[in-house]
């Protein structure tokens, strides 16, 4: 049962790396196109329908090796295995990662197709997809934190293991409200200068 367990536990492990991945990767281009100031590229639809089936999937596969592994962990500890302050740490994690993830997928995910960037967002939708993008990466690298720690595990309450968690999500947010109004504003600052006309050795 230990190498059952231990593969099932790679297996989740595997998906967890892609998907970081590939969250990582699509946030660091979008800062990276925010702080050039240029239209980002990667918001077309072939381009989003792959990053968003690719993370869908892991997400897929991490819930069922996480289930596979408490079942294994279960039958070994019995119901005590449940009390673990960390395991429901990590349920709870999990359980907003994919509720984010499904608004992000029926609401701004259209929304940001539709306007082509960030930028052009409604402010309204704009801060949603803002606070869901900071909810999303912190709870990816939160969850695969809790998930490497073991010495965590019956050490500390729920209440200590998440007293960061909220922390973390709201500095995500603010930072990313801030780049995202520094570059609306330099925007609209290139977009409103007026044309430098050559008058230079034009006799009058």
């Amino acid at each position: 049962m230990e190498m059952v367990r231990m593969s099932v536990i790679y297996i989740h492990l595997l998906a967890c790396c892609i998907a970081i991945g590939l969250v990582f990767a699509s946030d660091v281009e979008m800062v990276r196109d925010l702080l050039k100031g240029h239209k980002p590229g990667g918001h077309d639809s072939t381009h989003m329908a792959r990053l968003q089936k690719s993370v869908a999937n892991a997400l897929i596969f991490l819930w069922l090796t996480g289930i596979a592994v408490i079942g294994i962990d279960y039958l070994e500890k019995g119901m005590n295995y449940f009390a673990n302050p960390k395991l429901q740490a990590k349920i709870i994690i999990v359980l907003l990662l994919t509720f984010n993830g499904m608004l992000l997928h029926r609401y701004v995910l259209p929304a940001l197709l539709k306007a082509g960037s960030l930028l052009d967002l409604n402010v309204g939708v704009r801060t949603f997809a803002l606070f869901s993008g900071a909810l999303s990466g912190v709870s990816w690298l939160y969850a695969a934190m809790l998930g490497v720690c073991r010495p965590l595990a019956w050490k500390y309450s729920l209440t200590e293991l998440l007293l960061a968690y909220p922390v973390l999500i709201l500095l995500g947010f603010a930072m990313m409200a801030a780049l995202t109004q520094w570059a609306r504003k330099r925007r609209l600052a290139k977009a409103t200068q007026a044309p430098a006309w050559p008058l230079a050795g034009i006799p009058c």
